[in-house]
C-alpha cells in the first residue's frame, strides 16, 4: 500500500499531456498511469481505452499497464495512479468510479473542463463514501 499523502508536487507538462490526451479522445474518457515517487507526479504515460463502452467508462489497456509497471521497475519511480477523463465536465469521481476504486494508496486524477483533480480511494470518503481530494501543487 502506498503513502497516503495530502498533497503532490506535478509539473505543467505532465498536467498539459494529461489534458491533450482527453481532449484528443473526447467524447471517449481518456486513460493512462501516472509515475512518481514520494509526493512527486514526473509523467504520465496515456494508455488505450479498452472498455466495452469507452464513451462512459475506462479501462487501462492491460499490456500498456504491465508494460509501465515493468519499465519503473528499478527507475526510482513507481506507478502512484491513474487517470482519466470526464467528457461530461464532472471533475469529481462518480459513483462508477467509486465503485471499482480498490483502496491501495494509489491517485486517482481526472481531466474534466480543463482541469486535473486528485483524490485517493478511502473507506468513508467524502465522496461517494470512498475519495478523499488531494492537492495538486505546481512544481
Amino acid at each position: 500500500m502506498m503513502a497516503a499523502n495530502t498533497s503532490y508536487c506535478v509539473g505543467p507538462a505532465v498536467l498539459a499531456a494529461i489534458l491533450a490526451h482527453a481532449a484528443a479522445a473526447a467524447p471517449a474518457e481518456a486513460c493512462g498511469l501516472v509515475l512518481g515517487a514520494e509526493s512527486r507526479i514526473d509523467a504520465a504515460v496515456p494508455a488505450v481505452n479498452v472498455a466495452e463502452r469507452p464513451e462512459r467508462g475506462f479501462e487501462i489497456d492491460p499490456a500498456t499497464l504491465l508494460r509501465v509497471h515493468r519499465e519503473a521497475r528499478g527507475s526510482g519511480r513507481s506507478v502512484v495512479g491513474w487517470y482519466h477523463s470526464h467528457p461530461n465536465g464532472a471533475r469529481q469521481p462518480s459513483a462508477t468510479d467509486a465503485a471499482r476504486a480498490v483502496e491501495d494508496g494509489r491517485l486517482w486524477l481526472i481531466a474534466a473542463a480543463g482541469q486535473v483533480t486528485a483524490w485517493r480511494a478511502a473507506a468513508g470518503g467524502p465522496v461517494h463514501g470512498r475519495f478523499v481530494a488531494v492537492d495538486l501543487v505546481a512544481g
